[in-house]
């Protein structure tokens, strides 16, 4: 339901913004481009996101189908069950959901994103099955994808490998920044879904699964600090996620073999409903890129930006800050725009200024939270997200902030 307004109220408050614009301030040129982007985006949302998206959904649904028939999911489920079973209580122990969930959360971990998404769509079908309430999203359903909107990240591939690109100095130094604003952002989502669903935080198997967490991310990021040279942390992070991405499927296809199941077959089956999938859910991704781009045409970002830039100066002695605001603002519904925003901010700022460091930090911080909503919601036919949205925003706005702190911490 929140979707639906917020889709209306994109398309209204662009229109009128766009109309102040022409008639206050002589703007001829608004609404041309506001409806040339408004095509571009309808062109890009099946030519750039749906089309190699169906690709991806296809081959990996396939893959998990695979690793569901030779029992590996059932094996993670097992795994992993008694502590899910604390944040997911109305998912059963052994149910292959768990499976699917942890291989999302594990693929974001490790910034395999081309992974992440057709393994998350495969966890909320496998919740699906679970909900008694088809058009309303559950709250394993909600639990779930205010985590993986979280974007708990260990491994910034993306954005160390763009840095590189732009030549900077150390490509790898916001590896830390990224890592402690997005475990924030994780850990308050989770806080706000278990104080909505009052799930007991302090229960000990709860207890004990964070720290291990914890203990591993803090482990990992005291080796990479210690015993590896920059240039190191930037070829261990690109060389481990290349590797992981070959050998799950290649696992799950061994684990097929070994106990006798027809692995090409198996594979097909799944990735008929990848692809089926990914047609499914093309009306939510031309509807909802459609209305973002109106709202990023229409000049009201950069407005809000120049705003806020004018309020913090009455208040901050240093707003140098602001000049990533239009990331804060358009990465929730754009990471394409987002990342433009970023790769022109390094450009004009320098990569290993403060203002480019805090920009590549933003983005690989948080993430695309209208567009994952959409997408995942809209894969298995929920109508009503309940609270899914606002948690994952507030979330999302905690990364933020935690992004901004410690980005004057290390490179203030």
């Amino acid at each position: 339901m929140a979707l639906n307004y917020i889709w209306i109220a994109f398309f209204v408050v662009a229109f009128f913004f766009g109309l102040i614009r022409l008639v206050f301030f002589g703007d001829t040129d608004i609404f041309k481009m506001m409806v040339e982007g408004l095509f571009d985006s309808t062109k890009a949302s099946v030519m750039d996101f749906a089309l190699p998206l169906a690709g991806t959904m296809a081959f990996w649904l396939g893959i998990m189908n695979i690793g569901e028939k030779a029992g590996a999911i059932n094996f993670l489920s097992r795994l992993v069950g008694p502590f899910f079973n604390r944040l997911f209580p109305e998912v059963p122990k052994d149910h292959p959901a768990n499976g699917a969930m942890l291989m999302n959360y594990s693929a974001n971990l490790l910034g395999l994103d081309s992974a992440a998404t057709p393994m998350g769509i495969k966890a909320m079908e496998s919740l699906q099955e679970l909900n008694p309430q088809k058009e309303t999203a559950s709250n394993a359903q909600i639990m779930f994808m205010v985590l993986h909107a979280s974007g708990l990240t260990l491994l910034p591939v993306g954005v160390i490998a763009q840095r590189f690109i732009l030549g900077a100095k150390d490509p790898s130094d916001i590896f830390i920044p990224i890592i402690i604003a997005t475990y924030v952002s994780t850990m308050t989502g989770l806080i706000i879904v278990a104080i909505k669903q009052r799930i007991n935080l302090f229960d000990r198997v709860i207890l004990l699964w964070l720290g291990t967490l914890t203990l591993f991310i803090g482990g990992v990021v005291f080796y990479f600090t210690e015993y590896l040279s920059r240039e190191q942390i930037s070829l261990v992070s690109k060389v481990f996620s290349n590797v992981t991405l070959l050998v799950i499927p290649t696992l799950f296809v061994l684990g097929g073999l070994y106990k006798k199941v027809n692995v090409f077959e198996t594979f097909i089956e799944g990735a008929k409903g990848g692809f089926e999938t990914s047609v499914r859910i093309i009306p939510y991704l031309v509807g909802l890129l459609a209305a973002i781009s109106l709202v990023r045409t229409c000049g009201i970002l950069d407005a809000v930006a120049d705003g806020f830039r004018y309020l913090f100066h009455f208040f901050l002695p240093d707003t140098r800050f602001v000049d990533v605001i239009p990331i804060v603002l358009v990465r929730p519904m754009s990471g394409a725009a987002a990342k433009a925003m970023m790769i022109s901010l390094m450009k004009s700022k320098g990569a290993d200024g403060f203002v480019g460091h805090l920009s590549s930090i933003l983005y690989g911080s948080s993430d695309t939270i209208f567009y994952i909503i959409a997408l995942y919601f809209g894969a298995i036919g929920i109508k009503k997200t309940r609270y899914a949205l606002p948690a994952s925003l507030f979330a999302d706005l905690a990364g933020v902030i935690t992004a901004i702190l410690v980005g004057y911490l290390f490179f203030g």
